[in-house]
């Protein structure tokens, strides 16, 4: 099934959560959930709000964003344009 995202909404695959830190495996249960992603999909906005995201950005957004949303076993976060805080560059 394809998502499409409406208005300002965007579509973000998170990124892994981190399994090791200096040499420790850190559980499921301790493991902290990840504020970095990649959008997959983008909305056209808004009339009042352009849409400045688009797919394959890498995008930084706060602890609680979004709802999580599953499709075909991966786990996807649906979220408002105004819930991303910043947008990574190399």
């Amino acid at each position: 099934m394809k998502i499409k995202p409406l208005a300002d909404r965007v579509l973000v695959l998170p990124a892994p959560a981190e399994e090791k830190v200096g040499g420790i495996i850190i559980p499921d249960t301790a493991k902290e959930k990840p504020q970095r992603g990649k959008i997959v999909a983008v909305g056209n906005g808004t009339k009042d709000e352009q849409m400045v995201l688009k797919e394959g950005d890498t995008v930084l957004y706060g602890k609680y964003a979004g709802t999580e949303i599953e499709n075909e076993g991966e786990k996807y976060l649906m979220m408002r344009q105004s819930d991303v805080l910043a947008v990574v560059t190399d």
